[in-house]
């Protein structure tokens, strides 16, 4: 009987065969490789005084800041909190100068 290469119902024909593709080093699924991953990602944050916030923005406002994040070579993540500080130390220091005059 001749060995088709793409019949793969008789499996002792190919048990010497290597398969294409990624080996499987991890005795995890892949789901729990990934919890795992981002547990530690979460706690590698927390100690570096990161903290997660979600924020939806429309598409204009998204594509504005890509644009903007690509020209100063910076993540989109590093510009929001750029502005963000920025606007809050603004804001600070109109508070001061109101409560100056006062």
């Amino acid at each position: 009987m001749a060995k088709e290469q793409t019949d793969r119902t008789t499996l002792d024909l190919f048990a010497d065969e290597r398969r294409p593709g990624r080996p499987k080093t991890n005795p995890l699924s892949r789901d729990e490789q990934l919890r795992i991953n981002k547990r530690n990602q979460l706690r590698r944050d927390r100690v570096n005084g990161l903290r997660r916030v979600e924020l939806k923005l429309n598409e204009d406002a998204v594509n504005a800041l890509n644009e903007l994040a690509t020209e100063r070579n910076v993540s989109r993540s590093e510009l929001i909190e750029e502005i963000l500080l920025e606007q809050l130390a603004q804001n600070h220091a109109l508070k001061m100068h109101q409560n100056k005059n006062s």
